[in-house]
């Protein structure tokens, strides 16, 4: 049997990984355009405007509004969905603290619906028994491009009338069905924060999918301290508080060199995550992500789980010697679910308070979500790049097989 890098054998990865300029000329050139527009505030010049339309033209959607993050995105589809004090908002244990910040900012409470073991997302029958008069929405997270089962959340909202929010952050076209995911639900929410598939160094967009003016006017005031600027038009009478998540003129010139090179990202990533699965498919003590058959993932990163049961090591000793063979990764994706950190064992959103926790039975105990837990102790994560090589992905395939190999029990 091949000796493993970490103890002595020679590495799998001896070449560096493929790179590439993210920017160029095309992002400078909408750069100098937005400056010589003589402003960067968005209602009165064209980059974000033209950001939207584009992309409003890939995803199909006849309304989208900008915002300065991911984070704000989601907030502001909160504040749009009508999610208020004291409300309940179903979402993913494992996510990033964005998710979660909006809900808590509207003064509502995160409650957590365990994950299905392998897409490493949300369980519909764990949503359904995790529904209480109060709750008001379900934030569903397409964990690293992997779509969510849609249609059983769909019918679940439509049968408890509740709202529905897709965390895109990481799902850059990626498909559910055939459908593009955060054109599904009642908002999409997408991030080009510096670490997404596009970026504008941060920002985000909520897609408004009832299609409807109304709806798409209170989103898009929301995102603006509750302004109404259409036209030519600015109406400033404040029924209630929101905040200004407005985006720069920078951020939309930059949006909209980036948008004409998401297909190719995306491609990319599909083509490298999908070959990975493919070669490690059969391997003992490795399972890789499922996609369903009729889904599309576009990989913001690639998570496989170990069982340690077929393999003489523990995951954090599998871990090590991938790195030895000169693969980067690391050990899950956050280190715990989210119910277990500080925030929500202290129940303290607020310095000095409890509120809004007080205002819920919600509960954050250990093995509340039992999959979601399993899923954080045994999983390994890959990080991809559209500029790796062919090779790249060949030497990730390898390296994984022969750390497995090499710890294959028996």
């Amino acid at each position: 049997m091949e000796a493993l890098a970490v103890n002595g054998g020679t590495p799998v990865k001896t070449t560096p990984f493929g790179t590439g300029k993210r920017f160029g000329l095309e992002e400078a050139t909408q750069l100098l355009e937005a400056l010589e527009q003589n402003t960067l505030f968005y209602h009165f010049g064209t980059k974000v405007k033209r950001f939207l339309s584009d992309f409003n033209e890939i995803y199909g959607v006849k309304y989208s509004v900008a915002a300065s993050s991911g984070t704000a995105a989601l907030h502001v589809a909160m504040g749009a969905a009508g999610v208020t004090v004291g409300d309940e908002v179903i979402t993913s244990p494992i996510t990033d603290q964005g998710t979660l910040i909006g809900i808590l900012y509207q003064n509502a409470i995160p409650v957590f619906a365990d994950l299905e073991p392998h897409t490493y997302n949300m369980d519909p029958r764990s949503i359904e028994a995790r529904i209480t008069p109060k709750t008001k929405a379900i934030v569903v997270v397409h964990l690293a491009g992997n779509p969510c089962d849609m249609d059983p959340i769909m019918n679940i909202a439509r049968k408890h009338k509740l709202k529905v929010i897709e965390d895109c952050a990481q799902a850059y076209l990626t498909r559910y069905k055939g459908k593009l995911v955060g054109t599904i639900g009642d908002y999409g929410c997408f991030s080009t924060n510096d670490f997404k598939h596009i970026s504008t160094g941060d920002g985000g967009i909520v897609t408004v999918n009832s299609g409807e003016e109304a709806d798409y006017e209170t989103t898009h005031a929301f995102a603006d301290k509750n302004y109404r600027r259409f036209g030519t038009t600015l109406q400033r009478d404040l029924h209630v508080v929101a905040p200004n998540y407005r985006m720069t003129e920078l951020q939309g010139a930059v949006g909209i060199a980036q948008l004409k090179k998401l297909e190719w990202i995306c491609s990319q990533r599909r083509s490298f995550g999908d070959r990975i699965s493919e070669g490690l498919a059969g391997l003992p003590g490795v399972t890789p992500p499922l996609v369903e058959p009729d889904n599309e993932c576009t990989y913001w990163f690639y998570m496989f789980r170990l069982d340690e049961d077929l393999l003489t090591c523990s995951r954090d000793a599998f871990c090590e010697a991938l790195t030895a063979e000169g693969i980067p990764n690391r050990a899950g994706y956050i280190p715990d679910v989210c119910y277990m950190q500080p925030l929500f064992q202290n129940k303290q959103a607020y310095q000095g308070s409890h509120f809004p926790f007080e205002l819920s039975e919600a509960t954050y105990e250990r093995g509340l979500c039992p999959n979601a837990e399993q899923i954080l102790k045994t999983a390994v994560q890959i990080p991809l790049n559209e500029f790796y090589s062919d090779a790249d992905i060949e030497d990730i395939i390898r390296a994984v097989r022969k750390v497995a190999g090499f710890y294959l029990q028996g």
